[in-house]
């Protein structure tokens, strides 16, 4: 066993009995190379990665490949989701040196921690050669090394400064839609060619937009397409073709959240049946598959089983009929697109479903008996490290779309997860990026954890109104807006105490999931419009300041600031509604606003008294201040920017009030 054995990330874990003597980031590693007078060889990868296994079983498990990085360089593995920071700075050195990047990441770097040679995966042979290359170079022309470390740090260093500017109005919200509209695949949906991701973000801020064409199209396609698992539910990483057909078969909990959200919300802004069925498939794969004892969400799926990608998911036409039968099996294979010749590998099919059955019973039972073969398969692998930004995201959907749909055990498990984190993840006012079994990390929260972490609790404290979830939401934002400033209205991915690495991090650009800039700036928002608060809701306008620069040529990547720059503009809409908590009339209200599609739209419920729901002294939050039931009536007040309209008392004028 090498040092990675008390390891909490899976990933690490999965090389504790490599032969490679790994250790974990940390200075020990560093002192060591110094030591040793050696270079670090920094491995990034997740638990997820196809190519990350491909790349250990080839080399970081063979004797002699281990042999050769034991004896010329101090390694160090690294969990990308553990530590984003690191993975940050090391592939913008990648990028700038390859122009491409990707996982898993490969790193020579001096024992100070400055890149000088970098890569993605290479072959058993190519690897070998490359170690010996890098240590003869180090030992025969250790001057042109340090030299070009020294070159790519400076590089890196000069080109950081953000462009910026004014709050997006409505022209450049307008010119990000044009700018959507020329990349758009009107033919299959999404934008650009292969490979395709989900664009959740654009999508968000496409459905808060009314631009319903682009929005929807991409929504169905996704749905329908080999993307979605048609038997069990939820999204795989994205599609490697056009069509949507093929998927990358990983299974993440940040797309799956994101997407639930998305198409709660299409729903609301009518997408009829598919996306109702969609978000609830969705919702039930993220608690039955993702959920932790602890009451967490785990972060990933693999894509492999049994050494072999996507087997647990694919089918041929006589796996159908070994389960189904004759008759059956034929039918399942017209419906779900299985064919003799196979869409994906060795004559097998990913399902799809690009019409909807006739037979919704017979549609029913044949899925449910599929489903239950497929349970008999090799399960693919769970990372199942509880990371906070991606749990964040978890919360805020499965409030949401338990509000939404009355499923209470939707927002039970969210306001699960939030316990966990609260408990769990807070130590000393701080928030830590992930726990293991109940077990925290010692890793710092970057900015996406502690902004999407407060846009969950946000949503949670709309939902079921228990305000002890906006303070701690109030109390992440203050550290936001304390350690995470630039100075200039942006955030940096890292706060001002954390470790210091060779490059502040600092990307306002959506990847994956939000970034962390444009999350803070919708969470500082929507708690601006609860509270009053003027520095948080200055603080959402400053960091949407390179929306404008971003929105007219590269608005893909810069999808939720543009959602939030449109809630900025449209207000947002402030709701409260008053009245008792056991009356069904308050209830009545509180679901009619939360079924609102207002962009940015958030919610505050109170009884009424002069005090919150679970009687804290001053009022909290302030949107309730004042707000009283009418003639004993529960009520509701539509307000923007704290400017309400008169109250109303049944759920047909808060509807009339929420179209304004």
């Amino acid at each position: 066993m090498n040092r990675l054995k008390d390891a909490t990330s899976p990933y690490l874990l999965q090389h504790a009995d490599n032969p490679v003597d790994w250790h974990p980031w940390g200075e020990e590693a560093f002192a060591e190379a110094r030591r040793r007078d050696v270079p670090l060889l920094i491995s990034v990868g997740y638990s997820a990665c196809h190519w990350c296994h491909v790349m250990a079983h080839e080399s970081f498990e063979d004797a002699g490949t281990a042999r050769l990085m034991n004896e010329h360089f101090v390694n160090i593995k690294v969990d990308r989701e553990e530590r984003p920071d690191v993975d940050a700075v090391y592939m913008s050195a990648t990028q700038a040196m390859t122009q491409q990047g990707g996982w898993p990441m490969t790193v020579f770097a001096t024992p100070d921690g400055h890149p000088f040679y970098c890569g993605t995966y290479f072959p058993r042979p190519t690897f070998q050669r490359l170690l010996t290359e890098v240590h003869r170079v180090w030992t025969g022309d250790r001057d042109s090394v340090l030299q070009q470390g020294a070159k790519v740090v400076e590089a890196l260093n000069t080109h950081a400064t953000l462009p910026t500017g004014p709050l997006p109005g409505e022209e450049t919200l307008r010119g990000a839609v044009a700018d959507l509209r020329r990349t758009f695949d009107a033919g299959h949906g999404g934008f650009g060619g292969a490979p395709k991701f989900p664009p959740s973000m654009v999508l968000e801020f496409l459905l808060r937009s009314g631009e319903r064409e682009m929005s929807g199209a991409t929504l169905e396609a996704m749905a329908r397409g080999g993307m979605y698992d048609q038997l069990g539910g939820g999204f795989a990483r994205y599609s490697v073709d056009q069509a949507w057909v093929v998927p990358h078969f990983e299974k993440m909990l940040y797309d799956n959240a994101l997407l639930l959200r998305v198409y709660t919300h299409w729903w609301k802004a009518g997408g009829g049946e598919l996306a109702r069925r969609v978000a609830l498939e969705t919702a039930g794969w993220l608690l039955r598959e993702l959920r932790t004892p602890e009451g967490g969400f785990a972060s990933a799926l693999d894509a492999d089983s049994e050494g072999v990608e996507g087997k647990f998911y694919v089918w041929t036409p006589e796996e159908l009929r070994e389960v189904l039968g004759e008759d059956d099996g034929r039918w399942a294979a017209g419906l779900f697109e299985v064919t003799p010749a196979g869409t994906f590998e060795h004559g097998s099919s990913v399902l799809q479903l690009l019409r909807d059955p006739e037979d919704p019973e017979r549609y029913a039972d044949v899925r449910a008996r599929l489903l239950a073969a497929r349970e008999l398969r090799v399960r693919p692998g769970r990372d199942d490290k509880v990371v906070a930004a991606w749990n964040g995201l978890a919360i805020a959907a499965l409030a949401e779309t338990g509000a939404v749909f009355e499923r209470p055990e939707l927002v039970a498990a969210a306001t699960a997860a939030a316990e966990l984190l609260a408990e769990t993840h807070m130590a000393d006012g701080r928030l830590l990026r992930t726990s293991k079994d109940g077990r925290a990390g010692t890793n710092a929260g970057v900015l996406e954890d502690y902004a999407d972490l407060a846009e969950g609790l946000i949503s949670l404290y709309g939902v079921t109104g228990e305000a002890r979830w906006l303070r701690l939401a109030g109390s992440l934002l203050d550290t936001v807006l304390d350690r995470f400033s630039d100075g200039s209205g942006g955030l940096y991915d890292t706060a001002d105490d954390a470790e210091r690495l060779f490059q502040r991090p600092q990307d306002p650009t959506d990847n994956a999931t939000p970034s962390g800039q444009y999350a803070a700036a919708g969470a500082l928002l929507s708690y601006g419009a609860l509270t009053g608060s003027a520095r948080h809701r200055e603080g959402a306008q400053a960091a949407l300041g390179t929306v404008s620069v971003l929105a007219t040529q590269h608005a893909r990547f810069a999808g939720w600031g543009l959602a939030v720059a449109r809630a900025a503009l449209s207000g947002p809409a402030e709701v409260a509604v008053v009245g008792p908590a056991d009356d069904p009339r308050t209830a009545a209200l509180h679901r009619e606003a939360l079924l609102a599609a207002a962009p940015g739209l958030v919610v505050a419920l109170g009884r009424g008294d002069g005090e919150a729901p679970d009687g804290a002294e001053p009022v909290f939050p302030a949107l309730l201040e004042g707000r009283a039931p009418v003639g004993g009536s529960p009520a509701a007040y539509v307000c923007r920017q704290f400017t309400c309209r008169m109250p109303v008392t049944t759920v047909e004028e808060l509807r009339a009030e929420l179209a304004r």
